[in-house]
């Protein structure tokens, strides 16, 4: 059954920001410093767990400004925000103007949308664009799985979908272009191997990241029913395949630097 947004911002809370998301910031943290900047936007802010740990380590006189993706998520931002009394203005909106930098976690913004996503941030920077999000060579055990739990299901009329999942994640390469096509010079990716490790494959297929937040993407294209055997048969093969070993998953966590042109 398919979760509210109420219900699945307190999943993100406790579940994917501890985790999933602290991934991708951890990254942000060792690879990014900030320097002269005066307003600062935090695109897909969440619950706003990293922008408020950013505002205490910018400076008193540095305007923070975060957008959460949903009214949910945006009331346990503010409430977290009122709670410590930071000086962070969330909204569900881009804020109007430019900032001197904007940062954005990608990581659960669909490879489809990517390049819109992008546009979007890059036109609301005046100088620094910084984002994060899953490259090529994540998720590629599960995609396997996938295909062989087609095969077992009778539903190789879908296997092209499978081979969509895994084509569609963007290299770092791609994303480096992605990011120079859209007039930002000095773009740098940095590249981390992540790993998600799960006992079983019901404890894999059961992890909120990928029951209430990856498996509706990218199984949109089944009914409810088909789902719901994809999942079953997929934790059978994932435990058949790792027997007494744990599994495993791998994602590619990238930070992308780049910086506005005079001419953007």
């Amino acid at each position: 059954m398919s979760k509210t947004q109420k219900e699945l911002a307190f999943l993100r809370d406790l579940y994917i920001e501890t985790d999933w998301t602290e991934r991708f910031t951890n990254l942000f943290d060792d690879n990014f410093k900030f320097t002269k900047e005066e307003k600062v936007l935090y695109v897909n802010a969440g619950t706003g767990s990293h922008a408020l740990a950013l505002r205490k380590k910018l400076k008193e006189k540095v305007e923070l400004f975060a957008a959460s993706e949903t009214k949910e998520l945006l009331k346990l931002a503010q409430a977290k925000a009122d709670a410590v009394k930071a000086d962070v203005q969330f909204s569900t909106d881009f804020p109007k103007g430019k900032f001197d930098a904007v940062l954005a976690d990608a990581s659960l913004v669909k490879p489809t949308d990517l390049k819109d996503f992008l546009t979007r941030i890059v036109e609301s920077s005046e100088r620094q664009v910084v984002f994060c999000l899953p490259t090529a060579g994540s998720f590629g055990d599960i995609f396997s799985f996938l295909w062989e739990t087609f095969l077992n299901l009778d539903l190789l009329e879908h296997g092209a979908e499978v081979e969509r999942l895994l084509t569609e994640i963007p290299t770092s390469s791609k994303v480096e272009e992605i990011a120079e096509n859209l007039n930002l010079i000095n773009v740098e990716a940095i590249t981390k191997s992540e790993f998600f490790e799960y006992s079983t494959g019901e404890e894999f297929i059961n992890a909120p990241l990928f029951a209430d937040f990856l498996f509706p993407v990218w199984l949109d294209f089944l009914n409810q029913t088909e789902r719901n055997k994809v999942v079953k048969n997929l934790a059978k093969i994932i435990d058949d395949e790792c027997q007494e070993l744990s599994f495993r998953v791998t994602v590619k966590a990238t930070l992308v630097v780049g910086e506005k042109t005079n001419e953007s």
